[in-house]
């Protein structure tokens, strides 16, 4: 108002409307470019952000950001993420009829309304429709000076497609295998945590909820696959007997698919990107987030993250 010799008395005009605070904002500082949020973060904290990593696929599995990994039974519409800049919902049915082992069928995928970086954008996946465009059309966040700091590429038409949006520190991929849906993303720390106790209902935060965890009497085998031939599709590309290799030995002992090897491959290779720590890369039984108590020793699969294991032995 000095420099331009501006009146402090009569009207003035509201600010525009914005949408939420970008994460690491602060008073007192130059403003770093507000929508690349790595480098905002660093030029504030004067180090790196940290980031999470959460995935689901096949049957489905999903691995949390806390690296619990649960074999679900979710049917129907289930948030994945739900905070103040990201909505995610997987849309699961049974893999054949009368089966309690699930698919995601569908994914819906919300950047919401961000200051002066994007536009809010819808994308939505459909088994045989894995759009390269959000709902709008567009590929990128819309008009606003910071737009480009969210965009869509294709890295294989039809089953491959990847979303980056650097103005919160996320990258999303979306896969389509064996007539199924694969969702895998990075996300900054901050990112993922501004949320509130309304929103605590989030996959991707929580696991599967107890009740939703797929027990052994509701497991039914209906392909014609053996468990030993499972276990040889699965070993080609996954020679560590984790939770990406065990996953991989369910959905094609169930389905009869060999086609859900990919998904499980893919899964691995997604978090061997997106993982900042590579330590946690592979994911064992005691990792499940449930103890293992004297008696589970005796059968080290015996765990929530292995109780895909009971359905088959």
């Amino acid at each position: 108002m000095i420099q331009h010799n501006c009146s402090r008395q009569g009207p003035t005009a509201p600010p525009p409307p914005r949408g939420p605070a970008l994460p690491g904002a602060g008073p007192g500082l130059p403003a770093p470019d507000p929508c690349d949020y790595e480098s905002r973060f660093s030029r504030l904290h004067g180090r790196p952000s940290g980031f999470l990593h959460c995935a689901s696929f096949g049957d489905p599995h999903v691995r949390s950001f806390h690296h619990h990994f649960h074999t679900c039974r979710v049917q129907g519409a289930w948030p994945l993420l739900d905070n103040d800049f990201l909505f995610v919902q997987a849309t699961s049915s049974p893999v054949a009829l009368g089966a309690n082992a699930t698919t995601t069928r569908k994914l819906t995928i919300i950047f919401k309304n961000m200051q002066e970086c994007i536009d809010q954008k819808v994308y939505q996946a459909e088994v045989d429709n894995l759009p390269a465009a959000f709902e709008d059309g567009s590929i990128n966040g819309g008009d606003r000076p910071g737009g480009s700091s969210l965009s869509i590429q294709t890295a294989n038409p039809g089953s491959h497609v990847e979303i980056r949006a650097a103005y919160i520190g996320t990258t999303i991929i979306i896969r389509q295998t064996a007539g199924q849906l694969s969702f895998s993303i990075k996300v900054a720390e901050d990112v993922a945590r501004a949320f509130s106790a309304e929103q605590d209902l989030q996959l991707c935060v929580g696991g599967c909820p107890p009740s939703q965890q797929l027990s052994q009497s509701e497991c039914n085998h209906r392909g014609a696959i053996t468990i030993d031939t499972a276990r040889q599709l699965c070993k080609q590309g996954l020679p560590v007997e984790d939770a990406y290799f065990h996953s991989c030995v369910f959905d094609v002992f169930i389905s009869g698919d060999p086609n859900f090897t990919v998904a499980a491959q893919a899964a691995l290779e997604d978090a061997r990107a997106f993982l900042p720590d590579l330590e946690k890369l592979h994911l064992f039984p005691s990792d499940a987030g449930v103890p293992l108590s004297s008696a589970t020793l005796l059968a080290p699969l015996f765990s929530g993250l292995f109780v895909l294991w009971l359905c088959i032995q």
